[in-house]
């Protein structure tokens, strides 16, 4: 289930008043099968977004059955959205409170929402304390952020074949241009790739035609989930894919120990095409990488080639892989991205995939990679401390920015450094997180905060200007260091100079389609607008939305 479900039985839990709570849940069905049938379906639909200890990307479930009534829990699953036309009074209070209402599950049998129930219904479990005695911040970033005067002039591309009858329609995640090739592509996590050919989509590559063992469900970080085409792409054929399999489908290169229950792999593949400049791909593939991931959120969110080195740099077709910690954190595992070892979670690797062909490992470590050489880390990382680092650009001076998403409080844009340590699990944004208490709580820092050896992001907003950032793109032709990016879930749109001496600037922007000023949430007509940004070859700047596929670009900023 999509996350904003996790939030919205945060506020039902503290919400309902009733003094028959011990009522509640009466007439939950508690056999066995009910419930064994019932946490198989926990795992594939809702374990990604949430558990019984505490917050994940939203609160825990841990006693809602005992403080809401089964009816209305089963109707907000269905169809949150005819909650809200008929003004229900709870549902009111979680689009208050929240920024997204979360997606109906009309498509889960009856039967199975009662078994997922009883499920929630038969666990039982502490929730954890907080692990001080300091009283957490209620308000980190006490500034709202400002609208700037400047307004984003869109203008409809094109709609992105449909994937699914109901939202999200068309799951496009990434547009990014084929190398240096001037061919510009995007990808639907279900499995497609598309050339975008005079301003039409045409279909590249299915990889679930080619991997048997593809896996899109469930629907949230699942699926095709980045691409990125060698910057000789047009003379070598080279492009490289990241994909998710079911758990242990195969040995991996990073496994988490058999007495975790892992929940899925990503795999990294290098394809190479025949004819590099065909309409369609046609040509042979090789494993690169395969890495376990303890849940299905916060995987293998990103890979990219930095677009302005140039053949004799050193970082020229060198391969950026982003990694998030797998929801391992927030389920109490923060040993796979505490980084005491030798794992990648939570983390930003490089590796020369050119390196290969000679060599037992299927790729290379660049020789300039900060642990190269070293037995204490894993020798791929270049930078770790990562809950979700979802999205890189480089500005033209070669310099790395990653966004982060946040848990529940701070989202963030990272300037990267090779070797540099960016603060998760200690830290959310340039707060104290309550690590093994409740993580929901973050505190100002510790004096003895330079001991940690964080470093902390260039930009920072918290939860009442946001959800969960998306990337962004540097503006051409600018003489600013403008740093155009979103929000996901609302479609808000930001703007930021990104200074590397001094705060940086940050504003929200308005949109306008047509002269008329609007917002993703109108556009898209949804509550959840899964917003993404992309660039193409010659720097014009796209905002697509997932809800319903279509794709706009950005005409000026005025």
């Amino acid at each position: 289930m999509k996350y904003i479900l996790v939030l919205s039985f945060f506020l039902l839990i503290f919400s309902c008043k009733s003094n028959t709570k011990d009522a509640f849940g009466a007439d939950i069905k508690t056999t066995a099968a009910n419930i064994e049938n019932g946490q198989l379906l926990f795992k594939n639909n809702c374990s990604s977004c949430h558990n019984f200890l505490q917050d994940g990307m939203g609160p825990n479930l841990n006693g809602l059955t005992r403080k809401v009534p089964t009816d209305w829990i089963k109707a907000h699953i269905t169809n949150p959205s005819q909650l809200l036309a008929e003004k229900d009074e709870r549902t009111l209070q979680l689009t208050e409170r929240y920024p997204v209402l979360m997606p109906g599950f009309g498509n889960l049998k009856s039967s199975e929402i009662d078994d997922i129930i009883s499920f929630m219904h038969s666990v039982k479990t502490n929730v954890p304390k907080m692990s001080s005695n300091r009283l957490p911040l209620t308000d980190p970033i006490k500034d709202s952020l400002k609208f700037s005067e400047a307004v984003a002039h869109l203008e409809f591309v094109t709609q992105i074949p449909a994937s699914a009858e109901q939202p999200p329609l068309a799951r496009i995640n990434k547009m990014e241009c084929g190398g240096r090739s001037g061919r510009l592509f995007i990808n639907d996590l279900r499995g497609a790739l598309y050339e975008l050919v005079n301003r039409k989509p045409q279909l590249y590559f299915r990889i679930n035609e080619f991997e048997e063992n593809f896996l899109s469900q469930p629907g949230l970080a699942t699926g095709f989930g980045s691409f990125a085409f060698h910057p000789s792409f047009d003379e070598n054929g080279l492009f490289y894919t990241t994909h998710s399999e079911p758990a242990r489908a195969k040995p991996a290169n990073f496994a988490i120990a058999d007495s975790i229950e892992t929940s899925l792999q990503w795999v990294v593949k290098e394809w190479k095409a025949g004819n590099p400049q065909a309409a369609t791909f046609a040509g042979t593939s090789r494993e690169l990488l395969r890495v376990d991931f303890f849940g299905t959120i916060h995987g293998m969110q990103e890979i990219a080639f930095n677009p302005v080195a140039t053949p004799g740099d050193d970082d020229y077709g060198m391969l950026y892989i982003g990694l998030g910690d797998g929801a391992s954190v927030q389920n109490g595992h923060v040993a796979i991205s505490d980084h005491k070892g030798k794992g990648v979670w939570s983390s930003i690797l490089r590796i020369d995939p050119g390196k290969s062909a000679n060599n037992a490992s299927a790729y290379g470590i660049p020789s300039s990679n900060p642990f190269a050489g070293q037995e204490h880390k894993a020798q791929e990382l270049w930078a770790y401390g990562f809950r979700n680092p979802n999205r890189f650009a480089w500005d033209k001076d070669g310099t790395l920015y990653a966004t982060d998403i946040g848990h529940t409080q701070i989202e963030e844009i990272n300037l990267v450094e090779a070797g540099k340590f960016y603060g998760w699990p200690l830290r959310e944004g340039s707060f104290e997180l309550d690590t093994y208490g409740n993580l929901n709580n973050v505190f100002p820092l510790p004096e003895n905060d330079h001991e940690a050896a964080v470093s902390y992001a260039a930009i920072e907003y918290d939860h009442t200007d946001g959800a969960a950032i998306s990337g962004g793109h540097f503006i051409e032709n600018s003489s600013e260091r403008n740093y155009i990016f979103g929000d996901i879930p609302a479609g808000w749109v930001y703007i930021s100079n990104l200074k590397k001496d001094g705060k940086p600037s940050l504003q929200k922007i308005r949109i306008a389609n047509n002269d008329s000023i609007t917002d993703f949430r109108a556009l898209t007509n949804s509550n959840r607008v899964d917003l993404r940004l992309g660039q193409d070859c010659t720097g014009n700047i796209y905002f697509f939305t997932k809800a319903d596929g279509k794709i706009y670009q950005l005409r000026q900023l005025k």
